[in-house]
């Protein structure tokens, strides 16, 4: 088994459970936000976008507000279907990997969606960009005549790579697709998989950029784990069936008391002040309270 470092011991410390569920709250704000200024000019969501332009002069809480962007789709009930997809499959995801795992998963593929959002930036500006306002909004025209938005990057592609680490991790094991039709977790993948290649096809650079670096977790975790993702049905049973032994292993351990007076039954439960200790004249392991260490009549096996 391999051991955990130093780093790793004090990470998990900080790890966040249930993660998917704040990222669906985090869609909830962005959706609210949208609502409430669809009358106006400027959306709010616009002020909370990923643009490496504007953070550099000096709007730096556009590094942590894009995650409250939520995916531009009009069908309520289409959103609803995926947002409890994400939910679900994140959750089994982080029951199989444990919480500290699956929180290095969708942190990177943040790290990697901003670093890839700032490539976007420099490319443009070695292409030559210029920006314009498209009424009350701020855009960027490049040179090829191709347009540059900033709201591409958001945590969309993040959530989706979830799709393809359980394809990877889960193949076999069944969802719900729309509460009614079990589908295999690998046939989502595959969906995805195709959705992405599509999206490739019709979009430009900035598409493969926004795609590439927001899926760059999953090739990182891939490729640390050689490929070896795979768990069967029955596997991913038996660690959730250990985990639970585990927990519940631990708190009796808990509950547990280590000291108890071979004389009056009291233990450390009992009070603060008690001290025990063990007789070195005793035959045998025999604990006693401070109050009848001395006084007790020494036991002897013959």
């Amino acid at each position: 088994m391999k051991k955990k470092g130093n780093l790793q011991r004090k990470l998990e410390a900080y790890a966040i459970p249930n993660l998917s569920l704040y990222l669906i709250i985090c869609y909830g704000i962005g959706y609210i936000l949208q609502y409430m200024s669809a009358s106006q000019g400027v959306p709010l969501t616009y002020y909370l976008q990923l643009d490496p332009f504007q953070i550099l002069q000096g709007q730096v809480w556009r590094l942590v507000t894009w995650v409250l962007i939520p995916p531009e789709e009009s069908n309520v009930l289409f959103v609803l279907i995926m947002l409890y997809l994400y939910y679900s499959l994140g959750n089994l995801l982080e029951r199989i990997w444990g919480t500290y795992k699956f929180n290095v998963y969708i942190f990177s593929g943040i790290g990697f969606t901003i670093l890839g959002s700032f490539v976007a930036a420099l490319l443009a500006k070695m292409i030559g960009v210029q920006p314009y306002y498209l009424g009350n909004l701020l855009v960027y025209m490049l040179d090829n005549g191709s347009m540059l938005y900033f709201g591409q990057f958001s945590t969309y592609y993040i959530n989706m790579s979830i799709f393809l680490a359980c394809a990877a991790t889960i193949p076999d094991v069944q969802v719900m697709l729309m509460f009614l039709f079990p589908i295999k977790v690998k046939w989502l993948g595959i969906i995805y998989g195709v959705i992405l290649l599509v999206n490739c096809i019709q979009g430009g650079l900035v598409t493969w950029i926004v795609i590439g670096f927001s899926l760059m977790n999953f090739l990182v975790f891939f490729i640390s784990s050689r490929g070896k993702m795979k768990l069967t049905a029955g596997q991913v049973r038996s660690r959730q069936q250990f985990k639970s032994r585990m927990r519940a292993a631990e708190m009796e351990s808990r509950t547990m008391v280590r000291h108890k007076c071979a004389i009056c039954g009291r233990t450390e439960e009992d009070g603060e002040h008690l001290e025990f200790r063990y007789c070195s004249k005793c035959e045998g392991n025999y604990e006693y309270c401070q109050d009848h260490l001395f006084t007790h009549e020494h036991v002897k096996r013959s």
